[in-house]
């Protein structure tokens, strides 16, 4: 079985893991001997990229050409950043941050002869915010691809914490809290672990609340007191360079201020200098709200936990994931508001890890679909539709491929973290716009039904009948939108629309002809429509390209700027 790598892709550091010989998943070092590299990208030149602490640095000299933060924007409209006379999309940043580390990870596993010469590491599993959309996980698809790679899936980082929990920590079974806080993203999960499942009960947060707050406010704080101390009425923050000095010192200040109680900061602007004391006491209370904010959040998701049965009662353990958590403001606040005990879980690493056991996973059953498809001439998209749905399992698909037991434990490598299940719920409600009837005023209005809704269990289906407006009405456009609302029906301003598609209808068909529409998610996240004008029969079908997107052409021209780039 090929190697798999599992992938952090964060919004401020990066990290890759692979499973090792023992079934035990490893984090592999970059080249500068670090296991997590900083995702930032330094365009040195049109044809030489600078990833990591490097490109950090160069933010001071160079800012204009170097991109810090670039998970917030990915799958935004109209995102890119134009350097070295091209327009560099959030996808094509992203991949050449994908691509160091693989770079990294392949150097590391060649060094220690668990990877030939002219092998290559091409399959990887990605980590993503429990709360991004489909528009955000099909952007860090792409990433992926542009970056040379066969991504096997795109999988939740709270999830990916936990099923290295499950595998490396866990000998009962326990209902766990994930509080994940990183550099960019917030994400709060309840997750049911057994010795044999890993099950997503809810999840919930905040893609926009990351750690980065934390050092905006310390800019915003330095900055007030430079022009306190000195009496300048500039805006300091405008000169791009002064501004990344302040925030390499904001980071520096607030990684300090996690073991001493104070951390002096220099600030230097135009020849005048000022000399700021950040306090521990001082740091809390300029980010009390954004800590609110978390444990808002939080207590949202629990709310959602108890309509499934879950309660905060029922929490064996709370796991503060990602390098936020290690802010003692956290673990403090932690502690007050819940009575569960707490664990800082390997907060840089478990992502990866779990990334890349889910990998691993995911690469062993490609092969034993693959083996069943050959050897009974299914179709390999109907097993992995049969595995989706539980009618399938490695026992039954090495039965129908012919394969031993002795064969099966080859091919796993022995590893026991493939007899787990992993069940995941969708972040987001997917649903379509329709016309509800107001009697009182004898008209109707647009809302929008959600077919398949938030913390629905992963695969999901779900069907509904829908009717016609007006007489003879042509054609039925089905416009799909996702949302975070957890009703059934609700505004359609709520939702962003993702996609579209359009029935034609036979004529003379009477208003009120029953139409069904069915809406299906799959356990990667991947939405499909189908359609049906039940009176003649007629069908659409439809899986789904996000709106935004990048575009084939700039897919491709990116790939082709990667494959002249040096990535270093």
């Amino acid at each position: 079985m090929d190697k798999a790598l599992g992938i952090d892709l964060g919004t401020t550091y990066s990290c890759v893991a692979y499973v090792d010989e023992a079934g035990k998943p490893v984090v592999l070092k970059n080249s500068e001997g670090e296991l997590t590299t900083p995702s930032v990208v330094f365009f040195e030149s049109p044809k030489s990229v600078v990833v990591g602490t490097s490109a950090k640095e160069s933010a001071k000299i160079y800012p204009h050409e170097v991109v810090s933060f670039v998970k917030r924007s990915i799958g935004q409209t109209g995102a890119v950043w134009n350097i070295q006379g091209a327009e560099r999309t959030p996808e094509e940043i992203s991949s050449y941050i994908l691509r160091k580390i693989v770079n990294d990870a392949a150097d590391v596993l060649r060094g220690e002869n668990k990877l030939g010469a002219n092998e290559t590491l091409s399959n990887v599993v990605i980590t993503c915010p429990a709360y991004f959309g489909i528009n955000e996980r099909e952007s860090t698809k792409k990433a992926g691809e542009i970056a040379g790679l066969n991504v096997l899936g795109i999988i939740n980082e709270p999830t990916a914490a936990a099923i290295t929990y499950g595998v490396s920590e866990l000998s009962e079974n326990r209902v766990v809290m994930v509080y994940d806080l990183g550099g960019g993203t917030f994400d709060v999960t309840i997750i049911d672990i057994q010795p044999n499942a890993i099950t997503v009960i809810c999840t919930g947060g905040d893609n926009s609340l990351g750690g980065k707050l934390w050092d905006d406010r310390v800019i915003e704080y330095l900055a007030g007191e430079f022009a306190r101390q000195t009496g300048s009425a500039d805006d300091i923050l405008s000169d791009p360079e002064t501004f990344q000095e302040l925030a390499l010192s904001a980071e520096r200040a607030k990684k300090m201020l996690s073991a001493r109680e104070k951390a002096p900061i220099a600030i230097n602007y135009k020849g005048e200098r000022a000399r700021v004391e950040l306090t521990r006491e001082m740091f809390d209370s300029l980010t009390r709200d954004l800590l609110d904010r978390t444990i808002a959040l939080t207590n949202e998701t629990m709310e959602e936990a108890a309509k499934k049965g879950y309660h905060l009662g029922d929490i064996s353990e709370i796991l503060l994931v990602g390098g936020s958590t290690r802010m003692p403001q956290i673990a403090a606040r932690i502690s007050s508001e819940y009575s569960a005990p707490m664990k800082i879980f390997d907060p840089d690493e478990s992502v990866a890890k779990g990334a890349a056991i889910f990998a691993e996973r995911h690469a062993f059953f490609g092969e034993l679909v693959e083996k069943a498809a050959a050897e009974t001439g299914r179709s390999p998209k109907k097993i992995q539709e049969g595995l989706e749905s539980g009618r399938e399992n490695v026992k039954t698909l090495a039965k129908a491929a012919n394969i031993s037991a002795e064969e099966l434990k080859d091919i796993s490598g022995g590893s026991a973290n493939l007899g787990i299940d992993i069940i995941n719920v969708t972040s987001r409600s997917f649903g379509t716009i329709a016309y509800q009837s107001i009697e009182s005023e004898g008209s109707s209005a647009e809302v929008l039904y959600n077919l398949i809704v938030k913390n629905t269990e992963l695969p999901a289906s779900e069907i509904k009948q829908f009717f016609t407006v007006v007489p003879d009405q042509k054609l039925v456009t089905i416009r799909v939108l996702e949302s975070l609302s957890t009703e059934r029906l609700s505004q359609p301003s709520e939702g962003t629309e993702i996609g579209e598609t359009i029935l034609e209808l036979p004529a003379g068909l009477p208003a009120g002809s029953p139409l069904e529409i069915e809406f299906k998610l799959t356990g990667a996240g991947l939405l499909e429509l189908r359609a049906r004008e039940l009176t003649g029969g007629r069908d659409v079908d439809a899986r789904f390209e996000t709106v935004d997107a990048i575009s084939p052409t700039a897919i491709s021209e990116a790939k082709k700027r990667m494959e002249e780039s040096m990535v270093l």
